[in-house]
């Protein structure tokens, strides 16, 4: 079935059609129905069915005579590590972990934070959550101890497991400090913190909380599956909200599992036994969903990569490690490509490897724009495909669908809705835009599965961020247009979160430690466009009178406040003084024309702004800081 009619079908057939995608899975109980509608008026998939998430990634494919198959490749070139793990040697991995878990009392529904770097025993402790009917939830490594309190408050984990440090090219992240930090801060106390000691650094112990994870691991027995309802939570995912607080998006097993399996094959094209990589951090949605769940249900070899781009040890790593794997499927963000065209201009490179076992290059996290599309095209000669989703989805939402009959890629596109994704452009008062017409990105309600049935513990706040701006419609927070062929295009946030090399993060969060600062009146923290990673975040504050710190101190004080509060991945290098902010008689900052002012887009002075004259002074001061994307992208 082609494109076209698996997407109609999808859409007028729903229940129909997602029952059929539902048999390619291997389940204890087939659901007892398909769809249906809880006393919230949300919607569940496959309530009735009796599964287990880490079964379908590992145990089916052993009794299918797949054990051999190498299942997973950790390629480290920050530690000269390679190591390669069959499908059995995989189940017996996540096994002992799932028996260290079980053996420290952590039982279905509790839950455990991952705050790890990017190793096998990462994915271990996800796939040993889902075993036993733990709900995991995994914090990115690069994240402060700040973050990391606000998860442990939100989540209550019984557990935490971590490592004594990660690597960023050189330099060596120590993670146990900052774990005692985050629990230090928070009101909630884990009972216990388990560590993997790594070669490189040694962490402190603290005696009667802490346990090394190789000392548990030895005195511990394998634990099997547990049976769990389709409906029951598989993990929580943090991602940044307008508030600053971070929303728990919570993803279901069973209808997250059918649709990574749907997902593989019609949206990426990825055969069973297929090489799938996904270069980005199992910390983000892209990490749970397409490199440990996603190839692993698929029955795929998916790769953990502990490098970057650029300088492990060069720009062509990314090359390096396709030809030394095979690989048939890779994903990444734009600014991954970006770095390694700054490093590598005309991809000379790329001649140093053969490259030919890659079937689909596939994009997504930020906008991939026209120069960089092109230039992958010519060096790989294959599709490079852009597509978009968010946390909330957990899969693709728009897309050229490599599985599904590939549909032509249009430069800037994000391609067409995936099938079961009723993806429609409205304007403010609820009514669809014309072709080519900027407007909301919705998406009809219900969502297909797979997608967030709501936030952790927070329903109404659920009901609230998406669904109560449009009724009838799920709210993206994106905007975009349809062009005339049903290309969808997506032009960027419409609030105050923006996305920086992939990663979505709040600026309303950043303003806030800004706003901390003694000599900080207020503030403006709006993210312009960056030639490498997307966005930046760059603060515009006014001080307080008497201030005789100079603007260089400021500056420098900032960027190390919002570094400890938010962690390096927020990227905040720039802040400016300014004498007042563009606001509107009723007092609201326009951080849009700020943005459009640095960025140089054209924009509409409102009629309600205070005072016209601060346009121009903004103007100015954007000329003399050089605030432009020229000055900033080498940053």
């Amino acid at each position: 079935m082609n494109y076209q009619e698996q997407y109609k079908n999808s859409i007028e057939n729903p229940r129909e059609f997602w029952e059929e995608q539902a048999k390619a899975i291997t389940w204890f109980e087939f659901p007892k129905e398909i769809q249906s509608t809880d006393e919230e008026g949300l919607i569940h998939w496959f309530k009735g069915g009796k599964m287990n998430t880490s079964y379908l990634a590992l145990d089916i494919h052993i009794q299918n005579g797949r054990g051999d198959q190498t299942s997973l490749i950790y390629d480290s070139p920050v530690t000269n590590q390679l190591k390669k793990y069959t499908y059995s040697e995989l189940l017996n991995e996540v096994e002992i972990v799932a028996g260290m878990l079980v053996g420290l009392g952590i039982t279905k529904g509790d839950r455990v934070i991952i705050y790890m770097p990017m190793i096998p025993e990462t994915a271990f402790a996800m796939l040993a959550c889902a075993r036993i009917g733990a709900i995991h939830s995994v914090v990115f490594g690069g994240f402060s101890a700040h973050e990391l309190a606000i998860r442990i408050d939100d989540a209550i984990p019984q557990l935490i497991l971590t490592a004594s440090a990660g690597i960023e090219i050189t330099k060596v992240i120590p993670y146990k400090p900052l774990v005692d930090e985050g629990i230090e801060e928070a009101t909630h106390k884990v009972n216990n913190v388990v560590v993997l000691q790594r070669a490189f650094l040694k962490a402190e112990m603290k005696e009667g909380r802490d346990i090394d994870w190789m000392e548990l691991r030895a005195r511990s027995k394998p634990a099997t599956y547990v049976e769990l309802d389709a409906t029951d939570p598989l993990y929580i995912l943090y991602t940044s909200g307008t508030t600053g607080k971070p929303k728990g998006v919570m993803r279901d097993n069973g209808g997250h599992a059918v649709s990574m399996k749907y997902s593989m094959e019609n949206v990426y094209g990825a055969k069973q036994a297929d090489v799938f990589w996904a270069a980005s951090d199992m910390g983000w949605v892209v990490g749970h969903s397409y490199i440990v769940y996603g190839p692993l249900i698929q029955g795929c070899t998916t790769i953990i990569f502990e490098g970057k781009p650029i300088k492990t040890p060069d720009a062509g790593t990314f090359w390096r490690v396709i030809e030394q794997h095979q690989v048939n499927v890779f994903m990444t963000a734009p600014t991954a490509f970006r770095a390694i065209k700054k490093e590598d201009p005309e991809g000379k490179l790329k001649a140093n490897y053969d490259t030919s076992s890659l079937k689909y290059q596939f994009v997504a996290g930020e906008r991939c724009d026209a120069n960089t599309l092109k230039w992958l095209e010519d060096l790989l000669q294959i599709p490079v495909i852009d597509h978009w989703w968010q946390t909330e989805s957990g899969s693709p939402m728009i897309a050229n669908m490599a599985g599904a009959g590939l549909i032509p890629v249009k430069p800037s596109s994000v391609g067409k809705a995936v099938c079961g994704f009723d993806i429609r452009m409205l304007n403010e008062d609820g009514h669809e835009v014309q072709t080519n017409e900027e407007g909301y990105v919705v998406a009809k309600y219900p969502l297909p599965p797979g997608c967030l049935p709501t936030l952790w513990k927070e329903t109404e706040k659920f009901k609230e961020s998406y669904l109560n701006k449009f009724p009838g419609y799920y709210f993206t927070g994106d905007g975009g247009f349809k062009d005339d062929d049903g290309y969808l295009y997506i032009t960027g946030r419409i609030d105050d979160v923006i996305n920086v090399a992939g990663h979505r993060l709040s600026t309303s969060e950043m303003e806030e430690v800004v706003n901390s600062h003694k000599a900080i009146a207020e503030c403006a923290v709006v993210g312009i466009a960056d030639e490498l990673k997307g966005q930046i975040p760059v603060g515009f504050v006014v001080l307080k009178q008497g201030v005789e710190l100079s603007e260089a101190d400021i500056e420098k004080e900032l960027i190390q406040m919002v570094t400890k509060a938010i962690g390096p991945v927020a990227s905040f290098k720039r802040a400016v003084v300014t004498a007042r902010l563009p606001k509107t008689r009723s007092g609201k900052i326009l951080r849009k024309i700020i943005r459009a002012i640095v960025d140089g887009t054209s924009f509409n002075p409102p009629s309600t702004i205070e005072d016209i004259t601060v346009l121009d002074e903004l103007k100015d001061l954007v000329k003399l800081k050089k605030l432009g994307m020229s000055s900033l992208k080498d940053n």
